[in-house]
């Protein structure tokens, strides 16, 4: 998923402050994304689904880089909105494909590699960016790579769809609400999305006004590798843990990040800034494997509509969150950054083993 952050201030100086606008049209095309691939996936497999999410994608991109000259917003809307529609298939089908290959004992880990590969994805396109001064030639290349994964697919192949679950009508998926262990895993990547969410937007801006921080943007850096690294380690973890063990231990390396970050840190030790933020990465990259791999062990016959469901579900908490956040830095209340930070953590260690005992033997 690209982060217009990259973009929006190349896009400044043709278009003016208007495209400020434009990131919110993301999210929209993401939850779009995310609720297709679900049942469709279910009732007609994989493989042609990737492909279409994957041609979205790359004309969402394509647009990007070709249509900020016509001066048009609605154009540039457009392609915004495809690339997150793109974007919410592809990380949804991904996850619950790895999720269907493998058995109890190694999804845990292959997941948290899918996501230590996002964690890469993200560090080259920021490099590429820095490096190369525009955002243009990096889409580019990104666009040339996503060609080629299309070619492949098209020769590859996919688990089937799962006739015996006979789809997933709308029938189904009511009856998949009603399970407690499907909500309870919901709301565990709602507040960790939101978690996600708020420490990548506003992390900054608290260090800046509360701590008197000046190289602020390298602070989120160093979250990514933290991440890229606890997910490379998660699977060897897991293995000898269990889920909630290897949840408790991230989560806690988290919660040492965030109180750290909100009672320690100052603009006179950057080095321990870095760390703080980098603990953090590690602690929040174990939640999503986690919960993809019990969503993959306990529903598998619709696996795909409800890793959709559980998606949706924390796509609102990163709206929601974000939102509230908001709210208090608009009003000057920087302090309740670390606060909710925790808050969001503890809950999360409260509700995974709730959801694990729901689950029916």
């Amino acid at each position: 998923m690209l982060s217009l952050g990259l973009i929006i201030p190349h896009l400044k100086l043709e278009l003016g402050d208007v495209v400020y606008r434009l990131p919110a049209t993301l999210p929209i095309g993401i939850i779009i994304g995310t609720l297709i691939f679900g049942p469709v996936v279910d009732r007609f497999g994989y493989k042609n689904l990737l492909i279409v999410g994957s041609v979205i994608a790359l004309l969402g991109v394509q647009g990007l880089v070709h249509l900020a000259q016509f001066n048009e917003m609605w154009m540039l809307y457009v392609s915004i909105l495809l690339v997150g529609i793109g974007g919410g298939i592809l990380n949804g089908e991904t996850n619950v494909l790895v999720a269907e290959i493998y058995d109890d004992k190694t999804r845990g880990g292959k997941l948290g590699i899918l996501g230590a590969f996002f964690c890469i994805g993200a560090l080259t396109w920021t490099l590429m960016v820095h490096v190369m001064g525009d955002f243009r030639l990096p889409l580019n290349i990104i666009s040339a790579i996503k060609v080629a994964f299309v070619v492949f697919y098209c020769f590859i192949q996919f688990p089937q769809a799962k006739p015996q679950s006979g789809g997933a009508s709308f029938k189904d998926v009511i009856g998949l609400l009603k399970y407690p262990a499907l909500i309870l895993f919901a709301f565990v990547l709602f507040f960790q999305s939101g978690l996600e969410a708020i420490t990548n937007t506003f992390t900054p801006s608290f260090l800046e006004e509360t701590k008197g921080m000046g190289d602020i943007a390298l602070s989120l850096t160093f979250v990514t590798v933290g991440m890229l690294i606890g997910r490379f380690l998660l699977g060897a973890i897991m293995n000898k843990l269990g889920d909630i063990r290897t949840l408790y231990i991230f989560m806690s390396i988290a919660l040492i990040g965030f109180i750290l970050l909100g009672f320690v840190v100052s603009a006179e030790t950057p080095m321990l800034v870095y760390a703080a933020m980098a603990l953090i990465g590690f602690g929040v990259g174990a939640t999503f494997p986690v919960v993809f791999n019990s969503l993959g062990a306990t529903f598998k016959e619709m696996s795909g509509t409800a890793f959709s469901i559980a998606i949706f579900i924390g796509l609102c908490g990163n709206f929601i969150l974000k939102r509230a956040m908001g709210w208090f830095f608009e009003r000057g209340q920087f302090d309740y950054l670390p606060i909710v930070m925790i808050f969001a953590t503890i809950m999360i260690m409260i509700l995974l083993p709730l959801a694990k005992s729901k689950i029916k033997k």
